[in-house]
């Protein structure tokens, strides 16, 4: 079966001339059919072609196809393999958190490559302008559905491919690895049992044996890796000394590197028979390779692979891998979803992984059977070999996944009052019977009704209207009389953010506060549930208790909620410890989508004044510079560094870059073009003068007057508050768009005081600038 002669006008779009078996039988029903499709088979069977199909048929009726890929680094994979598909006159657009979205392509791509959590927020947005596109889609394709049984992004998949649905009912094509309740996933998608496929393990190009190594744990986590390591070397000797090739997977980056150094030297000790020093090209090409312990490796046939490898020297590796010079490679878990890299044995060596946010995390089981589906190189194996290092209290829970699989399970339940405040705050959902519809287009609910007595069937519907009367108590959700439901603005909130919802009423609770502080606003985000199960190793308590000390905080945080306040500190003021720097940047990461919101929270609850102290505590989190520097860090082309030094000079706002100008910015070391363009952005922000000529100079005791203050600005246009104190007693605040000159009334009474202090502040909620505050006296004299 010849993909010319099946697809003859995107024969140019696949990387092989002929269909396997596996794909001959699934082809009809993806080509023939308008029918959703779910198609189970093992790893390494060729399913990605099958997506191809999928894609080919909605292109060649004129539609949009949408690859949700599992992981982000394949999101960049599939956008260069499928530059063929750019070489037919058909475009390409891969959207990720990453990049700034370009809305123009976007709309214009014949095929969009997205992951879970980036369809979820572009469906959560669906009705903006932005992301309107997501709702063109005519056929959806999820790679390894069978992430619908992940803890942390299954309930994220299965609401987004529900509310997909929804909004413009494509046709589903749903891929998974060997799953033995596939007709749950079908019935849940609505695929007949035409296009319902399950191909076995006969299906597999090569035959796969698996099994489990042993070892007993002791009390030094570093011995133990090694101990495992040497159970890893034992199941791979005989495939190295034989000529074959061994795949071992580790938990982390910093672990594939330490390991595969350490395995260089077991392998000399052993006298395996391996490496390529005697050939003098790869020899000269591992020496260009960036990574200097890959440089060293590579020679003696060991490697590692990871996302923070360069591109070159990835790609580099991997190719080394395919052709034999390198035969044993270390790696984390992305290499099993992504790379076509099989070999003939494969290890996990690894069944746990350190999460900065989780702590210690059991590696899933739909990774586990990934891995292990790695083994087996076809048309150079007849069999390949898997195998899982384990402690010898698992060996129970190991053997009986690699004997009986893993039945796919909702991930729903979890985190249900979420997703269903997502629906609600969306107005996806209006009312209590949306409520009830909703359940039943889910997963959870199908699978509830295929195991009723593990799921509880009878008391789902009850269960639900418990979850959103509990919305309703905690302010997230309103509820009328004729039982419609809208979402407030918490609720709202909570839904742009991704919040859990323990974290958004920490934080609406900070809102209601009457004193806010910067220790304030990041205590309350140290101590939100994102962070809970952040761990604090012994290592880093002397590090952590430092940097508060230092800065002369108490806290009554405790353990990892007391490191990430820790993290965050330091990392305000671009100095994080180095005990603290292991956990330190996903830490920030999380951090800083945090602060976004708390940001909106205090503007919606708190006003702008809050909003823009918020603002500017994360604007130093992002960047890692001092107080003065920090409004510098909203001027495009000024970063940490230069923002930093220009400070230390002087120069604190985009006002004081403009008045300085393109000479003296030169004088502090920048060159002309990049000054002329850096004093061009600082013109975008506000530049305000405040003028009270209106006010007097004094009033009679009694006596009352009304006047005006003029707020001129010369500079960009921008959202604004302005709050008006006298005596530090606040008169008057409002929120303006400010963009030439505005002019606010001020109440003048001669009240039992001497003088009348008049403070005028202008905040900028939305921007890490410091407040402008100007200040006016007018005295109170008796009637003579």
């Amino acid at each position: 079966m010849k993909v010319a002669d099946v697809v003859p006008e995107f024969a140019d779009a696949f990387s092989f001339d002929e269909f396997n078996q596996m794909q001959q039988e699934a082809a009809p029903g993806i080509l023939q059919t308008e029918s959703n499709v779910v198609v189970a088979a093992p790893t390494a069977s060729g399913k990605t072609a099958l997506a191809e199909l999928a894609i080919c048929r909605a292109l060649r009726h004129n539609g949009t196809a949408l690859f949700i890929a599992p992981l982000r680094a394949l999101t960049n994979e599939k956008e260069s393999e499928w530059d063929r598909f750019e070489s037919l006159g058909y475009s390409v657009y891969v959207v990720t958190g990453e990049r700034e979205l370009n809305t123009r392509r976007a709309e214009r791509a014949d095929i969009l490559v997205m992951t879970p959590e980036k369809t979820d927020s572009a469906t959560r947005k669906h009705d903006s302008a932005r992301y309107s596109f997501i709702t063109d889609i005519d056929c959806c394709v999820i790679d390894e559905v069978h992430l619908l049984d992940s803890d942390r992004r299954g309930g994220v998949l299965e609401v987004t491919v529900s509310r997909l649905r929804r909004l413009c009912d494509p046709r589903i094509v749903a891929l998974s690895a060997t799953m033995s309740n596939v007709d749950d996933v079908a019935g849940w998608l609505d695929a007949s049992s035409e296009t319902t496929f399950q191909f076995g393990e006969d299906y597999r190009p090569v035959e796969l044996h698996t099994g489990i190594q042993l070892y007993t744990h002791g009390d030094n986590t570093f011995a133990d890796k090694y101990r495992r390591l040497y159970r890893a070397l034992d199941c791979a000797e005989e495939h190295l000394r034989d000529g074959g090739q061994a795949l071992v997977f580790v938990s982390s980056r910093q672990d594939a590197v330490r390991a595969a150094g350490k395995a260089r030297d077991e392998i000399a000790q052993r006298d395996i028979p391996m490496g390529a020093r005697g050939e003098y090209e790869f020899h000269t090409s591992a020496k260009e390779l960036e990574n200097d312990a890959l440089s060293k490796a590579a020679p003696d046939g060991v490697g590692f692979h990871h996302a923070g490898l360069a591109k070159d020297d990835r790609d580099r590796v991997e190719s080394w891998f395919k052709s034999g010079e390198i035969q044993l490679l270390f790696s984390t878990s992305t290499l099993a979803w992504g790379v076509n890299l099989p070999a003939r044995c494969v290890v996990i060596r690894d069944t746990k992984y350190h999460d900065p946010l989780e702590g210690e995390v059991d590696i899933s089981p739909l990774d586990v059977l990934q891995m292990l589906g790695r083994a087996g190189r076809p048309s150079y194996d007849d069999v390949g070999y898997g195998w899982v290092v384990c402690d010898r209290s698992e060996a129970e829970k190991y053997r009986r996944l690699l004997a009986e699989g893993k039945e796919i399970e909702s991930r729903l339940a979890e985190d249900l009052d979420s997703h269903l405040n997502a629906e609600i705050a969306m107005g996806t959902i209006k009312d209590l019977d949306d409520v009830l519809t909703w359940l039943e287009t889910t997963f959870y609910y199908r699978r509830a009704e295929s195991n009723p007595d593990a799921y509880d069937f009878d008391t789902l519907k009850e269960r639900m209207r418990s979850t959103l009367e509990s919305l309703v108590n905690r302010g997230f959700v309103e509820m009328d009389d004729d039982l419609s439901v809208s979402g407030t603005t918490l609720g709202r909130l909570t839904s742009k953010y991704y919040l859990r919802l323990s974290t958004a009423e920490r934080f609406d609770s900070l809102c209601d506060r009457g004193t806010l502080t910067a220790t304030g606003i990041l205590e309350t985000v140290a101590g939100a549930g994102e962070f809970h199960a952040v761990s604090a190793r012994q290592s880093e308590s002397d590090a952590i208790d430092k940097v508060l000390s230092d800065a002369s905080i108490s806290t009554e945080l405790e353990d990892g909620s007391k490191k990430v306040l820790a993290i965050l500190y330091a990392g305000m003021n671009g100095a994080t410890p180095a005990d603290l720097r292991s956990d330190a940047w996903i830490i920030r990461q999380n951090a800083r989508r945090l602060l976004s919101a708390l940001r909106e929270f205090l503007d919606s609850f708190a006003g702008p004044r809050a909003a823009n102290l918020a603002r500017r505590v994360a604007a130093r989190v992002e960047h890692g510079v001092s107080r003065d520097a920090v409004a510098l860090t909203a001027i495009d082309g000024i970063g940490a560094t230069r923002a930093n030094k220009l400070a230390t000079g002087g120069l604190h706002s985009p006002a004081d870059i403009i008045d300085a100008g393109v000479t003296e910015l030169q004088r502090a070391g920048l060159a002309e073009g990049v000054a002329k363009q850096i004093v061009t952005n600082a013109r975008e922000f506000p530049d305000i003068d405040v003028r009270w000529e209106s006010l007097p100079d004094e009033i009679t005791r009694g006596a009352n007057e009304i006047c005006e203050v003029t707020i001129r600005n010369v500079g960009g246009s921008g959202y604004v508050g302005i709050r008006i104190t006298v005596n530090n007693i606040e008169m008057t605040a409002t929120e303006t768009y400010l963009d030439n000159t505005t002019t606010v009334p001020v109440g003048v009474f001669g009240a039992d005081t001497e003088r009348l202090k008049f403070t005028i502040e202008i905040t900028f909620p939305a921007e890490p600038l410091h407040p402008v505050r100007a200040q006016r006296a007018v005295s109170v004299v008796d009637n003579e």
